[in-house]
């Protein structure tokens, strides 16, 4: 009789736990990343002042500032505090890497 009532019990038992299979769980998940930011060196003569797609800068004549690799947004001259001309537009390929501004004026 308690042979019953353990094969009984484990039977009951066993009945609250499933296995179910989640199809999301087997896909393999690629993600690519790219560099978050580009380094914009101020190679021309004069101090400059620029809007990154995100705030104001002024570059002194050889500094250099970090900007942002978020594509699509325009870097434009500043001048007090206001948003000029575009000089260039942020593209992939800018990403990760150290750019002039002197040939991204052209």
């Amino acid at each position: 009789m308690r042979k019953i009532v353990l094969l009984f019990s484990l039977v009951v038992l066993s009945s609250f736990g499933s296995i179910i299979n989640n199809p999301s769980e087997n896909v393999i998940k690629t993600e690519i990343t790219t560099s978050s930011s580009f380094s914009l060196i101020n190679d021309t003569k004069d101090k400059v002042s620029i809007y990154t797609g995100t705030g104001f800068v002024s570059l002194n004549k050889g500094s250099k500032t970090s900007i942002g690799c978020n594509e699509g947004k325009e870097v434009r001259w500043a001048d007090s505090g206001k948003k000029g001309d575009v000089i260039f537009v942020i593209t992939a390929d800018m990403c990760g890497k150290t750019l002039k501004l002197s040939e991204l004026m052209k």
